[in-house]
């Protein structure tokens, strides 16, 4: 007859082991911090355009509606949007793989399946979505929309993987409806959600999850 203690710690290793078969429980912070910084680094580049290619503050054109938006613009926008999403979804996947490497487990599973496809579908929507902004001059609607179909993605994604992911979903969503009612300042509230907001997500998650802690010395 095994004690109560015994039965205790077995319980424990079984749900360690359903979460484990459920959630895709491998997302590395250090992935998020990263992906603040090109995030940061991407709006510096869309400051940069407008002040010395356009000569416009980013207040003045989001204020216009609609706005009647040169190609060049567009295309550097979505130059722009394309290196920083790139960029951050190889880091994430480098420091994914090598934690999930550090865990023992596999990368590429049924669970991570499922979290990308539930993850996929409203971004691809929200960017679908912002292109025909672009396209009918709605600019200042941009920043504040790819917050929500964002904070909507991680969302539907939360179910497949960490509880923390959801409370950041919710905080992105939150954030892009409030950037809705103050369309000259939405690139201010895009800044704060895909880049201080990763940081500190990214940094908090790291210190729960993956460094370790440091051993005290006696002498």
């Amino acid at each position: 007859m095994r004690n109560p203690e015994e039965q205790l710690e077995q319980i424990k290793e079984i749900r360690s082991m359903m979460e484990r078969s459920s959630r895709f429980i491998s997302l590395s912070g250090l992935s998020g911090v990263f992906a603040g910084f090109f995030a940061l680094a991407g709006v510096c580049a869309f400051y940069i355009f407008i002040n010395k290619q356009l000569h416009f503050e980013y207040s003045d054109l989001a204020r216009e509606v609609p706005i009647d938006i040169s190609l060049s613009f567009k295309r550097f926008c979505i130059i722009d949007a394309v290196i920083v999403i790139t960029l951050s979804l190889l880091f994430a996947m480098f420091f994914t793989t090598r934690l999930a490497k550090s865990k023992g487990q596999t990368i590429w599973d049924s669970t991570a399946q499922r979290m990308l496809i539930n993850l996929a579908i409203p971004l691809v929507a929200g960017g679908i979505y912002c292109l025909v902004l672009l396209k009918y001059g709605w600019f200042g609607m941009v920043a504040p929309t790819t917050l929500i179909f964002y904070g909507l993605a991680l969302l539907n994604a939360s179910k497949y993987t960490l509880d923390e992911i959801r409370w950041l979903g919710i905080s992105e969503i939150l954030l892009g409806l409030i950037g809705c009612h103050f369309i000259g300042y939405g690139i201010t509230f895009w800044t704060f959600g895909f880049g201080i907001f990763h940081i500190i997500y990214g940094l908090f998650m790291y210190v729960r999850y993956e460094a370790k802690p440091v051993e005290k010395k006696y002498w």
